[in-house]
């Protein structure tokens, strides 16, 4: 799927949302809900895989159970258990609050 160059409207009205918020008409919250599509061709940062001794090491570096472990992270046991033994790899949520964990520890999602 390629995506379309904005067209000139697009690229006026992001313009002019740019100028808005530079002098303060247009607060920041409302500048950021510039929705993704407006914003053109650059690459969307993707998370990192990560291996299944990484999940362990993980888990066991927080001294959990698998169980444990799964709840913290809302999964399943067994699903823990598929990705430490590499029968699955995980994609999409669960690689991204994966990412997360081992970024910065368990300790952001108490």
């Amino acid at each position: 799927m390629t995506k379309k160059k904005p067209s000139r409207l697009v690229k006026a009205l992001l313009e002019t949302a740019a100028g808005m918020h530079r002098v303060g008409v247009l607060n920041k919250d409302e500048f950021q809900k510039i929705t993704v599509r407006h914003l053109g061709e650059a690459p969307l940062r993707t998370a990192n895989p990560i291996t299944p001794e990484e999940i362990r090491a993980i888990r066991e570096n927080a001294n959990l159970s698998q169980a444990a472990f799964a709840r913290y992270l809302n999964l399943t046991s067994g699903y823990v258990s598929q990705l430490e033994r590499g029968a699955k790899r995980p994609t999409g949520p669960a690689l991204a609050l994966l990412n997360v964990v081992r970024a910065k520890g368990l300790e952001v999602l108490l």
